[in-house]
């Protein structure tokens, strides 16, 4: 007997992207997360991340993005950052109506990659060599 993938246990593609779109409507809403995303199609990075953790999920297709740590190497991401943001993808979540055993799956999924994207301090990210690329920095706004 097959075992039931993750992908398959949250509901595949119509929750992922029921999910996403939660999520990105309040990623985007949002005053520190949400200027990462300026000027970018909000329907295209929604798609990309359930493409993206649909594979990590274990559905048939693979990923057709670029590799995390290529797509995100200018953005300055901090913990701090990414736990808000995580914060965010648990509220999308529990308002989808995913279980708690697979919320907590989910964002141990997430989490997984948070490595290839975040930066320890400034001072590391400004060894990055950017040839062609501007930095991305974005200063937390004040509460």
């Amino acid at each position: 007997m097959k075992r039931q993938t993750m992908f398959e246990a949250v509901g595949g593609l119509p929750v992922m992207e029921r999910v996403h779109k939660r999520f990105y409507d309040k990623v985007y809403a949002h005053p520190w997360l949400g200027q990462f995303f300026e000027g970018h199609d909000q329907t295209a990075i929604e798609l990309r991340q359930t493409q993206f953790m649909a594979e990590k999920m274990g559905a048939d297709k693979p990923y057709p993005g670029r590799e995390l740590s290529l797509a995100h190497r200018r953005m300055y991401i901090t913990e701090e950052l990414l736990k808000e943001r995580q914060a965010l993808l648990r509220e999308s979540l529990e308002e989808e109506g995913v279980t708690e055993k697979l919320i907590v799956r989910w964002l141990k999924i997430d989490k997984a990659f948070w490595g290839q994207i975040s930066n320890e301090s400034l001072d590391e990210f400004h060894l990055v060599d950017f040839k062609y690329e501007t930095p991305f920095i974005v200063e937390k706004p004040d509460a």
